[in-house]
């Protein structure tokens, strides 16, 4: 059966995890039976490369899209939301989870109810409870607070989320979605809802990703509103060297009206003198900066043709699940 004969598509990245993503293939299989098709990206993996007979034994339809190398969760991501996008119907729903068992099969049913609503092109998952450690909690809400602080936006979800065709298709030609996911659907203004969803252990293994490797995460988050981040760094900046030159007025008037003590004009002019020419050269660079990222934004379609070595689809005649 061909992608478009059925109403659900599942996009998920594989890394070196063919026995949890193999256990997410049964369990999509015994929820939707032949409504779903998945495509499953094998993000470049050595050890444990992904192979269609995983599928096949699940037994659910699918392709497995084969990656010429390791490219990150991200752009794995992005590559099946690509390959998505040439072959999806109108009507036909998208639904972008992890394979290693967080993202629970069970709740997927939720997040399409709520994309039914006319009002409603994207349906994400927030969680309400979550199977971490406490380091990562503690990260996790330092980062909401300083992203919104940088960026003027609220971030609360991750790539578990429901999508309509056209949906697909607009995401697909953000050069951001490669960057990060989260934060690609923030910037393609298409009306979000969200839904309150539990995320679940992992069916087996260990995570892939590091400290260092979520610090990255974050940081790629930022970059997608670089814009945003370096004129509000740009304004911080301004008002910090505007204070440094009122501080320093009030120095001059001081010491013009004999309320200094001998040293303390000199010093505090010199301090103030050096915040006002750092953060106005930094408050120019951001601008210069600015420009840069403006001039430079070229909105291309994902070539994930470039990055594919191989796609491999399920037999034809699989058995009725």
């Amino acid at each position: 059966m061909s992608i478009g004969e059925h109403t659900l598509i599942i996009v998920t990245p594989v890394y070196e995890d063919t026995e949890a993503s193999s256990r997410l293939f049964s369990e999509l299989a015994l929820q939707f039976g032949n409504d779903v098709f998945v495509v499953a990206v094998d993000d470049g993996s050595v050890k444990q490369p992904l192979q269609i007979a995983n599928l096949e034994r699940a037994p659910v339809d699918g392709v497995v899209l084969r990656l010429r190398r390791n490219v990150g969760h991200q752009r794995a991501i992005a590559i099946g939301l690509g390959y998505v996008a040439e072959h999806i119907q109108l009507g036909q729903r998208v639904v972008v989870m992890d394979s290693d068992g967080e993202d629970l099969p069970s709740t997927i049913p939720t997040l399409l109810s709520s994309l039914e609503s006319d009002q409603i092109d994207v349906v994400v998952a927030r969680r309400k409870s979550r199977v971490e450690t406490m380091r990562f909690k503690a990260f996790y809400a330092v980062y909401k607070r300083f992203f919104s602080l940088l960026t003027g936006r609220a971030i609360s979800f991750g790539n578990f989320m429901a999508l309509k065709a056209h949906a697909v298709k607009r995401l697909v030609v953000m050069q951001e979605l490669s960057i990060h996911v989260a934060g690609a659907v923030l910037a393609s203004k298409l009306r979000t809802g969200s839904c309150l969803l539990d995320r679940g252990p992992r069916y087996a293994g260990q995570s892939k990703m590091n400290f260092v490797g979520l610090v990255l995460h974050g940081f790629k988050g930022l970059m997608v509103f670089a814009e945003d981040v370096l004129v509000r760094v740009g304004i911080l900046c301004a008002l910090i060297a505007g204070f440094s030159v009122a501080a320093a007025c009030v120095a001059v008037v001081l010491k013009l009206m004999g309320f200094s003590t001998p040293g303390w004009f000199s010093v505090a002019l010199g301090i103030l003198v050096l915040v006002f020419l750092q953060t106005g050269t930094l408050t120019l660079m951001t601008l210069m900066l600015t420009g840069v990222v403006r001039g430079g934004t070229v909105t291309t379609f994902i070539a994930y043709h470039d990055f594919v070595e191989e796609v491999i689809e399920t037999s034809k005649s699989l058995p009725v699940a």
